[in-house]
């Protein structure tokens, strides 16, 4: 279980109002890689959230970025790039990481070691949540056990008896995987075969081959959308094995849709989403002061939501030491036990500094109805959608 860092509220509250130093976060994802489509909205939507604190002019720090890539399934390449940024460049806090596995690489080897916070937007794996962190890891976006969950549900609702099962070989396919193939067996739910597939083959043919002889209803694809997700449908559809597909939060990127466009019509699947008041706040800021970045793109509301968490969390604790404003986070957050806290949605982070420097209590919902449970996860809550016409179509929200 989780090993709590020993700093209180109370301490935090009387560290003194800081200088107005400059201060440094590292953003931290994929922008090379299997997710590569997602990664440049998701960063793009964190730096506006720090721009949208300094441009208040209420911060006590003024806050800048410096990016690394973790190429997301390159362990040794995402340790590198979180040690560059705290030992060369002097990060105070991560957003960050992004895939699963590199996420907890850079937990154990860089941010326990230096003692920095990581506030991950889209690592999804359930052996994070009992990961051994030194209270140091947050994420905004929830555990893929609760997707098996809704997944197996939505399977379920389609009159799916049978399915065939792939996922990446690695932390966040393995976990994925095996949530999904659990909750859809508990469900009354038959899985006739459960098998990885590697990223970066040429030729998937023989995967397809085995989950084709296998037979099912639907072949769920826990994979990556611009890696071995992607060779996985096309192999399918270049054999005819299955014309539709079940597609979990890793495969969900507009690249899905531009490779495949109508021959997956008739897919369906879920994604973490929010459809808090704060959505639709955030994609119209997007739309209206930077269209370099798509506020509805998967894992961008939690990106938004984890550099403001760590930067509100910076400024309550009046400290930029990852002991004194990590355990504030949940605080943030959640807000007071009693909901006495002003919600906090996009828009509002100069409104939240002020209260903050007032003594006032904030519950910070932000662009994804952020609450945090247990480890410091999010609670979540799930787009369902369909895929029509060659576009995504959004069906509810769970």
């Amino acid at each position: 279980m989780k090993k709590l860092l020993l700093a209180s509220a109370a301490v935090a509250l009387c560290a003194g109002a800081a200088s107005a130093e400059d201060v440094k976060l590292g953003v931290l994802f994929g922008f090379t890689g299997p997710i590569e489509s997602l990664t440049g909205h998701m960063a793009n939507a964190a730096e506006a959230a720090i721009k949208e604190v300094n441009d208040s002019g209420k911060s006590a720090y003024t806050f800048s970025d410096v990016r690394g890539d973790t190429t997301c399934v390159g362990a040794d390449a995402a340790v590198a790039a979180a040690t560059k940024m705290v030992t060369s460049d002097g990060v105070k806090g991560i957003i960050g990481g992004d895939c699963s596995g590199v996420t907890g690489a850079i937990l154990q080897n860089v941010a326990r070691p230096n003692g920095i916070v990581m506030i991950s937007p889209s690592a999804t794996s359930p052996a994070l949540s009992s990961a051994e962190d030194d209270g140091l890891f947050f994420r905004t976006a929830p555990s893929d056990a609760r997707e098996g969950e809704v997944a197996a549900d939505i399977l379920s609702e389609h009159g799916v008896k049978s399915i065939a099962l792939t996922y990446s070989n690695s932390d966040y396919g393995k976990g994925l995987g095996e949530a999904i193939a659990n909750a859809f067996t508990a469900k009354g739910g038959t899985v006739t075969i459960n098998i990885p597939h590697e990223d970066g083959k040429s030729d998937y043919s023989a995967e397809v081959a085995s989950l084709a002889a296998a037979g099912g209803d639907i072949l769920v694809v826990a994979g990556y959308v611009d890696q071995g997700g992607k060779g996985i449908i096309q192999a399918s559809l270049d054999t005819g094995a299955f014309s539709t597909f079940m597609l979990p939060g890793g495969m969900v990127s507009d690249s899905l849709t531009q490779n495949f466009g109508t021959s997956i019509d008739g897919s369906y699947g879920q994604v973490a989403q929010s459809d808090s008041p704060g959505a639709s706040i955030l994609a119209d800021m997007g739309k209206a002061n930077d269209p370099a970045y798509d506020a509805t793109s998967p894992y961008t509301m939690e990106s938004y939501d984890a550099a403001a968490l760590i930067m509100l969390a910076m400024n309550k604790a009046g400290s930029t030491d990852s002991k004194v404003y990590g355990p504030l986070i949940m605080e943030i957050a959640n807000g007071p036990a009693d909901g006495s806290g002003e919600k906090i949605l996009p828009g509002q982070l100069g409104h939240a500094l002020e209260l903050i420097a007032a003594g006032k209590a904030i519950d910070y919902d932000g662009a994804s109805g952020v609450t945090l449970i247990g480890p410091g996860e999010s609670a979540g809550r799930y787009k369902e959608f369909k895929l029509e016409g060659g576009q995504f179509v959004t069906v509810q929200f769970r």
